[in-house]
Order: C-alpha cells, then structure tokens, then sequence
C-alpha cells in the first residue's frame, strides 16, 4: 500500500482523495489541478494561485531551472518555495518534454532527480520519453523499456522525503499502457503520471484519451494517485475524473489568455467574438468585454488568465460536489454534449463499465436517465448480474410495465432500461431512477437484455413479457417467449 495517498469517496472510477506530500508538510485534496509555472514568464504570481485560487499544489519544470543563468544559483540558494513565493506543494517536471521537442537533453534521471531534490521539489519526476500517439509499435515499445529503466534508476537515488513521479507511456497501444502502469506499480515510486496525451487532446481525441487512461488504470491498484499530464482545460475535467485521474497540469490558463481566448466548460471563445460574459467570476462581474478587448496586453491577458482560473477550479469543484452527491456520471453526460468529440470520450468510457463498477458506490440518492448513453451505465450493468442471483417463486411469471397478474404465479416489474425485478424492490436505488416518457431505444435494448439474463438463469421457469410497444430491436433480443403489447390491449 502506498502511504501517500488515500481515497475518501468513489463515483463511477472518480474519486476524492488525499495526497500526503511529506516535504511539503501538506495534504492535497484531489482532484487537484497544478497550475504550470515558467520562472521566465510569470502570469499569475504563484502566490496569488495560493491566496486567490487556493492551490494547493503547483507545477514547474526543473530543466529550465537546471539550464538557467538567471534562477539555477537561485533555486539551489533559497529553494522552489522561497523563490515563488508558494506555501504548498510543488511538482517539478525533468525536462521530457524538452526531449520530446527538440530530440536531446544534457541531463540523466539521477542527476536532474538530485538537482529537484536540491531545489527543494516536493514530487520529482525522471527522465522518461514521451512517445507520442500513433507510433508504431517498434517506436512505443523501445521507447517504453528505455521509461522503464528510468524508473528503475530512479529507484536508487536517495532523494528523502520527496516523492517521484512513475510515468506510464506507450503510446496508444493499449496493451503497452496497461503493461508500463503494471511496470510502475511494481515500483516503489508514488504519483502516475499517464504521459503523451497532450496531442490527444490537442486534437480533441477525447475517446482515444479514454481508452489510454482506461488501460493504465488496469494496471495499478486503488492506491496509485493518477496524474494526467499536460490536460487543464475545465470541459474535460469530469470525464476525465469519471475515468480515474486525480492530478491535471496545464499552463492553458496563461497560454489561452495570451491568445485572447476566454474558457468556459463548453469550450474556448475569442474575446473577439463575446458581447456578453456568461460568468459570474470577479473578473466577468466587474468587467465588460469591451473594456477587456480595450485595455493594454499585459492586463488584458491578466485579467483573461485570472477568469480561466476561476473558471477552471469551479469545476473542479463542481466535479468534487458530484461525485459526494453521487452525480458525477449526471455531470460527464451534461459536459459530453458541449462537443461531438467530449460524446464520444463518454461513450468509450461506458465500454470500459465493467471498471467503473468496480468501484461505483452500489447506494446513491438518484438515477437520471437523461440520454441514450444512461442505459449503458454501471448501474444497469450491476442490476443485470444480480438478476442470477435474485429468487424467482412459481412457474409462470408475468414481467409487465403495466398489466395485471391474470393467474400468473407472480409478477414482476419491467422498467427500462434497467429490465426486470421484484415488486418489493420497487423502492430501492436504482430502480427509483427517473425516467423520460419517451424513452431512448437503447433503453429497451437494455431492458430486454436484462430480460434475456433472467430467463437464462431460470431455465425452468415460464416467463410472460407484456410491454408498452417495444421496438423491433428490443424485441429481437427476447428469447422465445410469450409476449403481450399493452398499447394494443388499451386500443381494445
């Protein structure tokens, strides 16, 4: 078990934990974001991300203080946390994306490892390469043995109290990411960071994301906090969490806001194009957007970053919210409809409920069936396997939406999209979910589903199906039984 990090509450494979950071003397709250910090170029003093923001834990790369004139003496003389000015807890990066860029850098994992030591890094990370998506398979897999001795190596520097971060690559070949996560849990490092995913996302590959973080996480146990390297933008975050990560870092706050872009959780606007802000931030309450567009660039990109802050730890703090409610799978499938790409990483997420279930709490306050997608969720899949297991009295049992019993040894209830059950249960989560009139056809094929598990693990029971017309294709997944349309016995 790792001491570092304990996890409170789950929904779905989201997560609020603690992250022990013993050098820092604090304990981080995740989700966390970690605000990225260039020494050179400093949008938001590290300070005010404390005071302002509540950050709890930020993000700088030790390469560049490695490399540079102006702050390495610095930083070995005052220490990260004297010299930003920031109380929590700092994560240093070692100069991979630097190798990732421009193909070479002057510095080894036991050296940079000691150098953030030095400084005063409270998570270091080794030098791992970041082999980008869609390589070939030859590329990932040399690559990944090359990460793998890193972690190894860094194993054996003596670096105290500081944690160290274990990056798991390997491209997008599936297998590769379960195998380097399975490789870095044997190891005794403490925080997971899934690398290469920024051209993903770059690329709005939200499903390809997905499926990355989903294999990784096959690979290491409850105990391993999850880094999602490179990913800060707020439309992403619940999904992502849903998934099972617990850290992001982003520098878009800044980068965005020297672009003139302006964040919410549906996506990026040019300042250029809002007449009205739709936030209610200190920066959007206090400020017209044409009194933005007017001012100089320094404190137009100032007062833009400090909104996509505000913005972006809103949500974090809404995604904490929902996942105490037990709401979180609600909030993934509202954020999924703000992009046709963020639908698809929600729909690759569901073929990965076998996962979340694992995980997702069995009691919950509700169930909103608001979308196809609901129909797919670990809820539904859950109900389906206790049917194998749930009693079945007499040998002619009616499963109705609606018709009376008419001599049957039983009735059960049918309610899509969770199929059938017992009269008695009526009243349990989560089959009190509230459900559309109009119902999806995926809702009924899951429903049938449901029917057809049941009537497997009875052989010997007859069953009666009466519904309210069904669709064709959640009729053809029945098995041969008697059915009964309801809507033409009420036209009768």
């Amino acid at each position: 078990m790792r001491d570092c990090f304990e996890v409170r509450d789950y929904d779905a494979a989201g997560r609020i934990g603690e992250l022990t950071v013993p050098r820092a003397g604090v304990t981080v709250e995740t989700p966390a974001l970690l605000p990225v910090i260039n020494p050179h170029l400093q949008t938001i003093a590290p300070s005010e991300l404390e005071r302002e923001f509540g950050a709890e834990m930020l993000i700088t790369n030790g390469y560049i203080f490695y490399g540079s004139d102006e702050y390495r003496e610095r930083a070995l003389d005052e220490g990260l946390h004297d010299l930003l000015d920031f109380s929590g807890a700092i994560m240093t990066d070692s100069g991979s994306f630097q190798l990732a860029e421009y193909g070479d850098i002057d510095v080894d994992t036991p050296e940079i490892l000691q150098f953030q030591h030095d400084i005063g890094s409270d998570i270091g990370t080794p030098v791992d390469i970041p082999t980008p998506p869609d390589a070939s398979r030859e590329q990932a897999t040399e690559e990944l043995a090359e990460t793998e001795t890193a972690l190894e190596v860094a194993e054996g520097v003596d670096v105290g109290e500081m944690l160290v971060n274990a990056p798991i690559q390997g491209s997008t070949h599936l297998d590769l990411r379960e195998a380097a996560a399975a490789h870095a849990y044997t190891t005794d490092l403490d925080v997971f960071p899934v690398g290469a995913v920024v051209p993903l996302l770059n690329d709005y590959r939200y499903d390809d994301m997905v499926d990355v973080v989903a294999a990784a996480k096959r690979g290491l146990g409850a105990d391993a906090p999850v880094h999602l390297f490179g990913a800060g933008h707020p439309m992403m975050f619940a999904l992502a969490v849903a998934v099972g990560c617990d850290l992001f870092d982003s520098a878009a706050y800044a980068l965005y806001a020297r672009d003139d872009r302006y964040l919410t959780v549906r996506g990026t606007k040019q300042l250029a194009d809002i007449d009205y802000f739709p936030c209610s931030c200190p920066v959007c309450t206090s400020h017209e957007p044409s009194d933005v567009r007017e001012r100089a660039d320094d404190e137009r990109e100032t007062l833009l970053a400090r909104h996509n802050l505000h913005v972006t730890y809103a949500e974090l703090r809404r995604v904490k919210q929902a996942i105490r409610e037990g709401t979180l799978l609600d909030l993934v499938d509202e954020r999924a409809r703000s992009h046709p790409t963020m639908l698809d990483g929600y729909r690759a997420m569901l073929e990965y409920v076998d996962q979340l279930e694992e995980t997702d709490p069995v009691r919950k306050d509700s169930f909103f069936h608001t979308s196809a997608e609901s129909a797919r969720r670990p809820e539904v899949l859950r109900h389906h396997e206790r049917l194998d297991r749930l009693p079945v009295d007499g040998e002619e049992i009616l499963l109705s939406e609606g018709a009376k019993n008419r001599g049957f040894d039983a009735t059960w209830r049918l309610k899509p999209p969770f199929g059938p059950f017992p009269r008695h249960l009526s009243k349990t989560y989560p089959l009190t979910a509230q459900v559309p009139d109009r119902l999806s056809r995926e809702a009924y094929e899951a429903a049938a589903d449901g029917i057809a598990r049941l009537v497997d693990a009875n052989p010997g029971t007859a069953f009666t199906v009466a519904h309210f017309d069904w669709p064709e294709s959640a009729l053809a997944r029945l098995p041969e039984l008697p059915l009964v349309d309801l809507t033409e016995e009420d036209a009768n």
